[in-house]
């Protein structure tokens, strides 16, 4: 491989003709790896399930995919082979990185026959073989038999690392035996196109149920609160599985429902979904329990508010009251009290008013830089106390995590001061949109992993000069917060230069600001760029945590709106010269010559549009040295 930073991965888990949210999640997986930067092998199956274990219908009728198919696919694994097991695991010893895709525990001994013929050692950690990194879905089943436990033990316990999507399943890998554990978001891997246009209607609430009908969906009680609320009707669309199906069959046939619900058995092909979601109102997540759902997602895409339990990442995807409704699970009489508050006139409208698009980018740039970290080596030296093995999650466990960062890996790119462009400079000012493009451009010939927002990578590239020029930290030892956001390439780019960042997502614009907890002088660099960057009413929040939180010679790099439009979201150009003087009195002095060369381009600029027009983009970059 060209690229010194790139992975060379195999990717082992369903794919197409497989149908399903996790077929669809391993597929886009390899795809977005791919756009990153690394050469990926995605290891599939021919044979997956007996039909025992899978009732259903397992691949996607009429053969077309849910998502575009990888095209460097391996269909080679056999449920009923494990000769194929052991073929395929020796064809992968020469990798980096093995991504084992976890859902069920009868798949285990597949998984741990193909690792063991890879070349992994049966303990993780012993340097043997390519690294382990397990995408758990469902780390233990929703459904348990006995035996499952063991055999997901087995499988944690040989992986380097596990990555689940819930704080919830965080934990429960931490109980099975995994000794390094990351949460992330799951990310958007959506089905079905675009949204339809939404054909005028008048008459009661339409809800929709849609995917497999399983017990802990909870379908049965939802049947069960529509038959108590008039003004609303239901349609069921998925496949029906066992006991469940049967339950929802017979729900759906009470006289008192006649006219309200319809069950449209089997499988829901994605060019059907937009059409499905333009004829309803609010989608129905009615689950018992949940882990990780792309539901919420994509009933946004398609602009429909959600009815669901609070179980799962429901309550994070759910602006209770706003863009749909929360209820406790389980619980038929709230899910009532929720059905006749969704049946007032104009109630479903109102929440479908505030529903906004999803991001369908930056959670994968966040997802496939928690897996490039995973995979990059151990969490902390031999000597270093290791942290506990959970999720770095909320701000509030900062200070603990803190404690064994230093000297993740060494680096895999090795750049120098001499080696970056002169143009390139700590303290900048980004004007037109082709300054973003010769940026990213910048950066990829550098060997510095892709990034797909180039106004990102002008803003993350520098930060890496400031890293490289002005840090000067050949040891890489350095303590580094990256409060960005997913959309930023700054702590992929930073672990390829052998730094250990820890990665801060803001969930509010100034929460992880204000309860940033850390000790006094405790910190090297805080970063907080495009298009996470700080707004007018948060470089004041900012600049005051980094007086503290750095030590002498740290650096604070941070990325602000330019404008005149909205004083509360853009610094207007008059008043740089006040965030200067702010940051100067709190011991922070500006690393480049604003006065000089920036604040005369923002005053081209601002002629160049008339003397009242802002810049094509307007994003100012600022980096602060601690005195």
């Amino acid at each position: 491989m060209s690229d010194p930073a790139a992975l060379r991965v195999a990717i082992v888990g369903p794919t197409h003709p497989f149908k399903g949210g996790v077929a669809s999640h391993t597929t886009a997986l390899a795809h977005e790896l791919v756009d990153a930067g690394h050469e990926v092998t995605l290891v599939s199956w021919s044979h997956l399930y007996p039909p025992l274990l899978y009732p259903g219908e397992q691949a996607v009728p009429g053969g077309a995919p849910d998502v575009v198919p990888f095209p460097r696919t391996l269909r080679v694994l056999s449920w009923a082979r494990p000769d194929t097991w052991l073929r395929a695991g020796r064809r992968l010893r020469d990798v980096d990185v093995i991504v084992v895709v976890h859902v069920v525990p009868v798949v285990v001994p597949a998984h741990l026959a193909l690792l063991r013929a890879a070349g992994v050692s049966a303990s993780a950690g012993t340097g043997r073989g390519p690294r382990v990194v397990v995408v758990a879905h469902n780390v233990l089943p929703h459904e348990p038999h006995p035996g499952d436990r063991a055999l997901v033990s087995a499988l944690l316990g040989r992986a380097d690392a596990v990555l689940v999507h819930s704080d919830d399943q965080a934990r429960v890998a931490t109980e099975v035996g995994a000794q390094r554990v990351r949460e992330v978001d799951l990310p958007p891997h959506l089905p079905g196109g675009p949204r339809e246009p939404r054909p005028p209607h008048e008459g009661p609430v339409r809800l929709l149920a849609l995917g497999i009908v399983r017990d802990y969906k909870g379908i049965d009680l939802l049947l069960e609160a529509v038959r108590e609320v008039d003004g609303v009707t239901l349609t069921v669309a998925g496949e029906l599985w066992g006991d469940a199906g049967r339950r929802v069959r017979e729900l759906a046939a009470d006289p008192r429902l006649q006219g309200r619900v319809e069950v449209h058995g089997g499988y829901v092909p994605a060019d059907r979904i937009a059409g499905l979601m333009a004829r309803h109102d609010v989608l129905a997540l009615p689950y018992r329990s949940a882990t990780a759902s792309q539901n919420v997602l994509l009933a946004r895409r398609h602009g429909l508010p959600v009815l669901a339990t609070a179980v799962g990442t429901f309550p994070r995807q759910v602006r209770d009251g706003v863009d749909g409704l929360l209820v406790p699970p389980a619980d038929r009489s709230a899910l009532v009290e929720a059905l006749q508050r969704l049946a007032a006139p104009g109630a479903a409208a109102a929440l479908a008013a505030a529903v906004r698009e999803p991001d369908l980018s930056g959670p994968w740039a966040n997802y496939v830089g928690a897996i490039e970290a995973l995979a990059a080596g151990p969490a902390v030296d031999e000597d270093d106390e290791a942290p506990p093995p959970v999720p770095m999650g909320p701000v509030a466990r900062l200070r603990t995590t803190l404690a064994g960062l230093r000297a993740r890996r060494g680096p895999v790119l090795d750049l120098g001061p001499t080696d970056l462009p002169e143009e390139i400079r700590a303290t900048d000012l980004l004007g037109v949109d082709a300054e973003a493009v010769e940026a990213a451009e910048a950066a990829r010939a550098l060997g510095l992993p892709r990034a797909k927002d180039p106004v990102a990578a002008w803003a993350a590239l520098g930060a890496v000069a400031a890293l490289v020029r002005v840090l000067d930290d050949t040891s890489r030892s350095a303590v580094v917060v990256d409060e960005s956001g997913s959309g930023s390439p700054f702590s992929r780019w930073a672990r390829a230069l052998g730094f250990a960042p820890v990665e801060l997502e803001l969930t509010g614009r100034r929460a992880a600001i204000e309860v940033l907890d850390v000790d006094t002088a405790s910190l090297d660099v805080v970063a907080r760029l495009h298009p996470g960057g700080c707004t007018a009413s948060d470089v004041d929040h900012v600049v005051g945590q980094a007086s503290w939180a750095l030590r002498s010679g740290g650096l604070l790099t941070l990325t602000v709106p330019i404008g005149d439009d909205d004083p509360e979201f853009a610094v207007r150009p008059a008043d740089v010269r006040g965030v200067l003087a702010r940051a100067d009195d709190l011991g922070l002095t500006l690393v480049g010559d604003v006065d000089g060369d920036v604040l005369g381009r923002m005053r081209e600029a601002r002629a160049t549009f008339g003397g009242t027009g802002s810049p094509a983009y307007a994003v100012l970059r600022l980096t602060f040295r601690r005195r």
